[in-house]
């Protein structure tokens, strides 16, 4: 045993003392200017470290000085994360508006205002325009969220979520109506005008999914050109979605001040309590797992996007249906369930900023926001989303489900579509909701939209 030793020896053939070596493996202490450097290093806009944050300005700047912007995955990553974690932190910092969702607000309005004042580089716009619509970026971040949520779920309750949910979303939809028209009538707009023109839009799902459909529904009855009554709802349905933004925000600060009424993300006790860091056991994820989860994800979107083109029904609703399906037949294993729910804390926590700066700059006419602030309309809009809400908030006892978060769900119902729910839910704090949200922006806007323009057709 010796030899081991001999080449450790001092020449005076005493052993070294091991215990006084040093470690190599341990941090060796820090001290002067790196030390200093490092705490900066440290500070982060979002995610971006400070000098990092520094420097995308300066390379965004000298791209604009040049007159071209590339509108690649490379560049709009650094615009995107650039604009999305500024104005995230801006709303955070801003006193009370912080509380109710001000950095959802901050991240989707502005920039569309900046964009309409140029404040915000037209090659710039034109660049992130271009890879946001190019690249159906929105999509993908609700693939990921839908897919990745419910595999988190626990399945033996998932399905009385989706049942219950549309007595609430039922209830309040007819009350919103009516209370909604009757203001609107109020007003001096007429029957018509308010129901047809104001209300409706406001609970049809959205610009892509309802407002099109509807103003060429209304289009074909009325022998008008379908332009001109899309560009009459477009401003509803966007001041709409804004509304429910500011309430459903406050109703994220209702939940810290009454913690009995709400489940922070699930409908009810036991139901939807997505835990991101949950782990099935001590050992780390599988990094491999989590590609296979996302490639998994991007599939059940494509089979929702091939069934949208063959059968005309919405590719999310598509998706959101088989991804139960394969979660209650318990068709995805343990591990690739724990793969989802990586992607899905990914997307909710880092991606949701730059996507709501994207939404803003390419999904938000200022212009068309700004022209649905008369006093008629705003009292119509605001009048419907608070009833609509409220009413979910009201009849969720009547299914045993927490209050606030119904209420979210419901409000998701007066959103601008998919980039809507996201606002609405990110202002609310409860992106775990969205395939709740789907339901009701989704499904109830398809059934609106349906029967408006069967009873626009008996009117007119």
């Amino acid at each position: 045993m010796s030899s081991l030793y001999d080449g450790d020896r001092h020449s005076d053939g005493s052993q070294p003392n091991l215990s006084k070596q040093p470690n190599s493996h341990a941090p060796q202490p820090v001290s002067g200017w790196r030390e200093r450097w490092w705490r900066i290093v440290d500070l982060k806009i979002g995610v971006v470290p400070a000098p990092i944050y520094i420097l995308l300005f300066l390379l965004i700047a000298a791209f604009v000085a040049t007159g071209k912007v590339p509108s690649d995955l490379t560049m709009s990553i650094a615009i995107l994360s650039f604009g999305g974690f500024f104005f995230m932190q801006l709303g955070r910092w801003l006193p009370w508006l912080g509380l109710m969702g001000g950095a959802a607000i901050m991240c989707f309005v502005v920039p569309s205002a900046m964009v309409f004042y140029h404040l915000i580089p037209p090659p710039v716009a034109e660049a992130m325009d271009t890879f946001v619509k190019s690249s159906n970026f929105l999509y993908l971040y609700i693939a990921a969220i839908i897919v990745g949520s419910i595999l988190s779920m626990d399945r033996s309750v998932l399905i009385a979520g989706f049942l219950k949910i549309f007595v609430p979303l039922a209830i309040s939809s007819v009350v919103a109506m009516m209370v909604g028209t009757l203001v609107g009538m109020g007003t001096g707009m007429g029957f018509e005008h308010s129901l047809f023109f104001v209300v409706l839009p406001i609970m049809a799902g959205g610009l892509g999914e309802g407002a099109i459909p509807l103003s060429m529904g209304y289009a074909g009855v009325m022998s008008q050109p379908q332009t001109e009554i899309f560009a009459q709802i477009i401003p509803v349905v966007m001041l709409g979605s804004f509304t429910a933004v500011v309430l459903c925000g406050l109703l994220n600060v209702l939940g810290k001040r009454y913690p009995h009424l709400t489940g922070e993300g699930r409908l009810q006790a036991g139901l939807l309590n997505i835990d991101v860091n949950a782990r099935r056991s001590d050992e780390p994820v599988d990094r491999a797992m989590i590609a296979t989860a996302g490639v998994t994800i991007v599939t059940f979107y494509l089979v929702g996007v091939l069934a949208q083109r063959l059968f005309d029904f919405p590719a999310p609703i598509t998706m959101l249906f088989l991804v139960v399906i394969a979660k209650l037949g318990q068709l995805v294993s343990p591990s690739l369930e724990d793969g989802g729910r990586e992607v899905y804390a990914f997307f909710s926590r880092i991606v949701t900023w730059p996507l709501l700066f994207a939404m803003g700059i390419s999904y938000t006419p200022w212009q068309s926001f700004i022209s649905a602030f008369t006093v008629q309309t705003v009292v119509t809009v605001v009048a419907t989303v608070c009833t609509l809400i409220g009413t979910g908030f009201l009849s969720a006892r009547l299914v045993k489900m927490f209050p606030i978060d119904v209420a979210v769900v419901v409000g998701c119902h007066s959103g601008q579509g998919g980039t809507g729910d996201i606002a609405i839910l990110t202002a609310a704090n409860r992106m775990s909701l969205m395939p709740f949200s789907q339901i009701a922006t989704r499904i109830g806007g398809a059934i609106t939209v349906t029967c408006a323009i069967i009873a626009f057709q008996h009117m007119a």
